[in-house]
């Protein structure tokens, strides 16, 4: 396996791990001590631990998150994913109380990773979307 194809699998490997089976270790396992996150989402902080709180807060909300990979590419050291992830709210998230409803949060990641674990991400979800499915912001 190539230097590319390993980077992809470590990408998958942490997104599985940490989003789609709740293992919250997966900060310490995948992400680099100087982990940088340039833009974290919905408020969580730019490091590790931010990662961590992002996946406890979805899987305390929705137990049974999950995110599925739409594609996959690489070059070099970075790769691109874009997902779809979905779950069915049984906890509160954003002060909206458990309300048994699906949603779904797409987007896309790039993240950076060196001898084996990530350094960096830059991301874009579609947080509008998931507040409008809470009902934290109007519908169109």
């Amino acid at each position: 396996m190539d230097a590319i194809e390993q980077n992809k699998n470590t990408v998958t490997a942490f997104i599985e791990a940490l989003f789609t089976k709740g293992d919250l270790g997966a900060v310490d396992e995948y992400l680099a001590e100087e982990f940088v996150n340039h833009d974290p989402p919905l408020g969580v902080t730019a490091d590790r631990e931010g990662m961590r709180t992002a996946g406890a807060m979805f899987r305390a909300a929705f137990p049974d998150w999950r995110s599925d990979l739409d594609f996959c590419v690489a070059e070099g050291d970075l790769v691109v994913e874009h997902f779809t992830a979905s779950g069915t709210q049984q906890g509160e998230i954003f002060g909206v109380p458990a309300s048994g409803q699906t949603v779904s949060l797409r987007g896309i990641n790039i993240w950076r990773v060196r001898d084996g674990h990530i350094v960096e991400r830059w991301g874009r979800l579609d947080e509008l979307g998931l507040m409008r499915q809470l009902g934290l912001a109007p519908q169109p």
